[in-house]
């Protein structure tokens, strides 16, 4: 009998380390990765201008200085999802696609990235304040606000350096709690952003 209930309790030992085995060579969830996704917004301004402006890399708030796709569902919190991240910073994404839609509209001489000083007439400066998903009982939105500072690069008189400063907040929708639902309302707010972003620069450089 004592024998039986030593073999029993091996046994059973036996299938609890096998599954936890099992358990752990269980592969894990993959991350996907995400990033923002848009046409170039069309702009209807004047002639184009003799201007070149080299576009720095934008800073990043604290709280969304990361790759991690964060979401607010209520007060003082701020949470990311597990296996689903931005495939760069936003500091990056919201500068390389400001550049982009800069050089893309025609109307500047030339639009060239940070630490290229030959010809530049302005410098762009940016710092990312919020880049998150805001979830409400009735729905959800991407918010994104942007602060800009345009500056020429050759003037040597403090005072009359900046040219431009300025903030743009813009909060969009979506209907599907989802990353890419996240994604896709991130680049809609990407875009409204970018297109004021270039008239402001234009109507302040002409």
């Amino acid at each position: 009998m004592v024998r039986f209930g030593y073999s029993a309790v091996a046994v059973l030992l036996g299938i609890l380390l096998f599954g936890g085995c099992l358990k752990l060579q269980r592969p894990e969830k993959p991350v996907r990765f995400y990033t923002l996704e848009y046409a170039e917004p069309e702009l209807r301004l004047d002639k184009p201008l003799g201007s070149i402006l080299q576009v720095n890399r934008f800073r990043v708030a604290p709280t969304y200085n990361t790759r991690r796709m964060i979401y607010r569902e209520g007060d003082f919190r701020r949470d990311a999802y597990v296996y689903s991240q931005w495939r760069d910073n936003p500091g990056d994404m919201v500068s390389y696609f400001l550049a982009r839609d800069l050089r893309g509209s025609g109307y500047f001489n030339a639009v060239v990235p940070h630490r290229t000083q030959a010809g530049v007439t302005h410098v762009l400066e940016g710092y990312v304040e919020e880049f998150f998903e805001w979830d409400f009982e009735e729905g959800w939105e991407a918010v994104l606000t942007v602060s800009i500072t345009l500056t020429k690069a050759l003037e040597p008189d403090v005072s009359q350096k900046v040219v431009r400063q300025k903030t743009y907040r813009v909060r969009e929708p979506f209907q599907e709690k989802t990353p890419t639902g996240l994604a896709a309302a991130m680049s809609r707010a990407m875009r409204a952003v970018s297109r004021q972003v270039i008239e402001d620069v234009y109507n302040a450089l002409r």
